[in-house]
């Protein structure tokens, strides 16, 4: 059964991929907004293949012919202008971002994982981009006690979370974007996971300059189906975003996520973080990768296994976009 349901998690976040490559194409992009300027691939050549597909313009040549394709978003940024498209969760630019958290809980136990989170838009149209967030927690451990005093380790997988944000290509400063999100029960253990299928609504609002973003992005889930025996779930994860940008490819910000399981009782519904992270776009040739570093003081947790600090490290490499321009006209 566990093994099913893996397969499964992975089956569907691989046909999403499988879907927006299909929709390769030439079709020229819009303008971007200040959310962004257009930029070329950092491994693109001038010169690519193009192979012709439904929904593509009279422009694009046959298969095996020689076309030019849009410029990625990411090649020539400066180090600046990556940061604050890192740090949008609706921008155009692919990245793959590995986050290690290294969890105190209130009983004196650590609880670790990573979060393998890549970000993959695509332009539907010259107006609307849609925005692909998969989260797969690629390793769990969890300590839980199996009697007075005495803990054991469960590592595995983790619930693979999945977003699709659609959102206005050209907004200004404004950062907007709405779409579902659900989450699929593909741990290996019943420590790393809730066993419930659960789907909901997620938001993106926010301002974005070239010195600061502010804006809030919720998701909230409700249980729609799973292991009987586990218990229905209703909760909410909402991430402040309050960043300053400076230098070249620096930024400092509020690190942490509000979360909310709805039916816990009143004491245990409520974990709130007051952290602090800085981070800095580091370009390897041409490789950009931002690194950053946080800390996070949790003093508002339920009050069993609850967390009281962690120690957050993200590495988001930014990737060659396979899907340019837009996929209808």
């Amino acid at each position: 059964m566990e093994r099913s349901q893996i397969h499964l998690g992975i089956a569907v976040l691989l046909l999403g991929l499988l879907l927006a490559v299909r929709g390769v194409r030439g079709t020229e992009p819009s303008e971007v907004d200040s959310r962004g300027n257009p930029v070329a691939e950092p491994f693109s050549q001038d010169a690519h293949v193009a192979l012709r597909v439904p929904l593509q313009s009279r422009e694009n040549l046959s298969f095996g012919a020689v076309a030019q394709v849009p410029q990625d978003p990411a090649e020539g940024a400066s180090a600046s202008e990556l940061n604050r498209k890192l740090t949008n969760p609706v921008s155009d630019i692919w990245s793959i971002q590995s986050q290690f958290n290294n969890f105190e809980l209130n009983n004196g136990h650590w609880n670790n994982n990573w979060l393998f989170q890549p970000v993959l838009p695509v332009g539907l149209t010259k107006d609307w981009n849609l925005i692909t967030r998969p989260v797969m927690p690629l390793y769990d451990i969890v300590p839980h006690e199996t009697a007075p005093n005495e803990f054991n380790r469960a590592t595995g997988l983790g619930d693979l979370a999945l977003v699709e944000l659609l959102s206005p290509a050209n907004s200004g400063n404004w950062v907007l974007g709405a779409g579902p999100t659900a989450i699929f029960p593909t741990a290996t253990s019943p420590f790393t996971g809730q066993r419930k299928w659960q789907l909901g609504p997620s938001v993106v609002v926010g301002y974005l300059t070239k010195t600061y973003f502010i804006g809030v992005f919720p998701q909230q889930w409700w249980s729609i189906g799973g292991v009987h025996s586990r218990p229905d779930t209703n909760q909410m994860n909402l991430q402040p975003i309050a960043s300053i940008f400076w230098g070249e490819g620096w930024n400092a910000f509020y690190s942490g996520n509000i979360l909310a399981d709805w039916n816990a009782p009143s004491p245990d519904v409520w974990t709130v973080p007051i952290g602090l992270g800085l981070g800095k776009v580091v370009k390897f040739g041409r490789l950009p990768v931002k690194f950053t570093l946080s800390v996070q003081y949790i003093p508002v947790h339920p009050r069993i296994n609850g967390q009281e600090w962690n120690v957050q490290v993200q590495i988001t490499p930014v990737i060659p976009k396979l899907v340019k321009g837009v996929l209808f006209q």
